[in-house]
């Protein structure tokens, strides 16, 4: 058996911003998966988000790194920025495997939605050997129909990522809504850290209007 120190857990995004909603389901995906550290990845391309504009990659870094600061249980990993290109996960999780070798338990967080997406990402069939792919649930969720990632990765496979669905609490915090309401001049108190609600305001982050995404 695994002891928690041989478990880590890989969390990306574009963190745009990154807000409580992402470190509280991170930190609820840690106690249940029994891990004492989560890695923050942020995104430097995200390829499925590449007609989103958003702020420079090295500000979302030094923001993630804010909204953690004296918590250890995160760390922030700017493994995607260093690299360049599109941030394709199968990438940086491979960049971990090699790092850290066989014995660690590495483990992907993803969110409910993004679980039929995973058919199109890319080497997804090597992706799910890497690692193990997190799936966390929000109460209300369904599961969708898995039939074009079944025929893409196989039946174990698929199997093995309904039984890494997890649970994790309805955290009702929105990305876009926190640049609208940055746009707009209103309050982002008690949806991100007070550290990152300093940062956007020093930075001037978010004044022009952004197109969405999570």
């Amino acid at each position: 058996m695994r002891s928690v120190s041989d478990r880590l857990i890989l969390f990306g995004g574009s963190f745009n911003p990154v807000h409580f909603g992402h470190l509280i389901t991170g930190r609820a995906a840690a106690e249940l998966l029994g891990a004492e550290r989560l890695v923050l990845i942020p995104s430097l391309n995200p390829p499925h988000k590449l007609e989103v504009e958003m702020p420079a990659a090295e500000l979302r870094l030094r923001m993630l790194r804010e909204a953690v600061a004296g918590d250890g249980l995160f760390e922030v990993s700017d493994t995607e920025i260093r690299r360049g290109g599109t941030s394709f996960t199968v990438e940086t999780v491979s960049q971990f495997r090699q790092e850290l070798g066989q014995q660690v338990e590495l483990m992907w967080l993803v969110g409910a939605d993004s679980l039929p997406e995973l058919a199109v990402w890319h080497r997804t069939e090597d992706l799910v050997r890497l690692c193990r792919i997190i799936t966390l649930r929000r109460p209300g969720w369904e599961m969708p129909d898995l039939g074009a990632l079944r025929r893409r990765i196989g039946d174990q496979a698929v199997e093995q990522l309904a039984k890494d669905i997890i649970d994790t609490p309805m955290i009702d915090i929105s990305a876009t809504d926190i640049r609208r309401r940055v746009q707009q001049g209103r309050s982002i108190s008690y949806l991100v850290p007070e550290a990152v609600a300093h940062f956007i305001q020093e930075h001037e982050l978010y004044r022009l209007p952004y197109r969405a995404s999570r």
